[in-house]
C-alpha cells in the first residue's frame, strides 16, 4: 500500500475535538504496552505516532488524516490512536479519565449527528491490537467484549509475532482465535510481516464494497 501523506489533525481531549467531515475513521486500540505507536509508524512508513519505553503515556485520542495512492480502494481516512487500556501513568483516576474519553469517542447518538448530512461521530471500524506473546489476557478479552457491543466492525491484530518461534506462533494464534471467537491477524512492525494483509483488512473494514 502506498501512503501519500499522513497529517496530524489534533489530540482530541473531548467530544468537541472529534472529526465531523464525513471521512471514514479507523480506531486503533490496545493495551498500553502492545506496541500500538510502533505499528502505526510501520504501517504508514513514517514516524507520526510517539513511542515510549514507559506505557500508559497517551492521554488523548491522537487523530491523523491518511491519504492513499489511487487504486487503493480508499482515498482518505482518519486514523484514531486511542489511549491504551489496562494501565495509565497517573493511576486509577487517569485510567477512568481515559476510559471516559474512549466512551465519548464511540458514542454516536442521533442528536449529535452532523446535520443536515447525518454524518455519525466516532469510528467506522476498529482494530484491536493484542500481544501475540500473551494470549487470552483478561484485559484484552474484556475490551473485546466491550468493543463488540459498540455495533461497529472489529478486527483483531496480534502484534510482535516476530518474537515467537514457529511453534509458539501456531499455539498463540489458536488460543487467540478460540478465546475471542474471531480470526486474528498476526503482524510484526519490526519485520514488516503481515502489514500488507493489514492494509487489505483496513480497506475492507472502511470500504466493504472495495474488498
Amino acid at each position: 500500500m502506498k501512503v501519500l501523506a499522513v497529517d496530524f489533525l489534533r489530540s482530541a481531549a473531548s467530544a468537541d475535538d472529534f472529526p465531523r467531515d464525513g471521512l471514514p475513521q479507523l480506531a486503533v486500540v490496545g493495551r498500553s504496552n502492545v506496541g500500538k505507536s510502533t505499528l502505526i509508524n510501520a504501517l504508514v512508513k513514517r514516524i507520526v505516532a510517539r513511542t515510549s519505553a514507559a506505557p500508559g503515556k497517551t492521554r488523548h485520542v491522537n487523530l491523523f488524516r491518511v491519504t492513499l495512492a489511487a487504486g487503493a480502494g480508499l482515498d482518505r481516512f482518519f486514523l484514531a490512536d486511542l489511549p491504551g487500556y489496562g494501565y495509565a501513568r497517573g493511576g486509577r483516576a487517569a485510567q477512568l479519565e481515559f476510559e471516559a474519553l474512549t466512551r465519548d469517542y464511540f458514542a454516536c447518538p442521533a442528536a449529535e449527528r452532523d446535520a443536515p448530512r447525518g454524518i455519525p461521530l466516532g469510528p467506522t471500524a476498529v482494530i484491536q491490537l493484542v500481544d501475540a506473546r500473551h494470549p487470552g489476557l483478561d484485559t484484552d478479552l474484556g475490551a473485546h467484549a466491550w468493543l463488540m457491543a459498540q455495533d461497529r466492525p472489529v478486527a483483531v491484530v496480534a502484534t510482535k509475532i516476530d518474537k515467537l518461534t514457529r511453534a509458539e506462533r501456531v499455539r498463540a494464534k489458536q488460543i487467540w482465535n478460540n478465546s475471542l471467537n474471531t480470526p486474528v491477524l498476526p503482524v510484526s512492525a519490526a519485520s514488516g510481516e503481515g502489514l500488507e494483509d493489514l492494509w487489505t483488512l483496513i480497506v475492507k473494514l472502511l470500504r466493504p464494497e472495495a474488498a
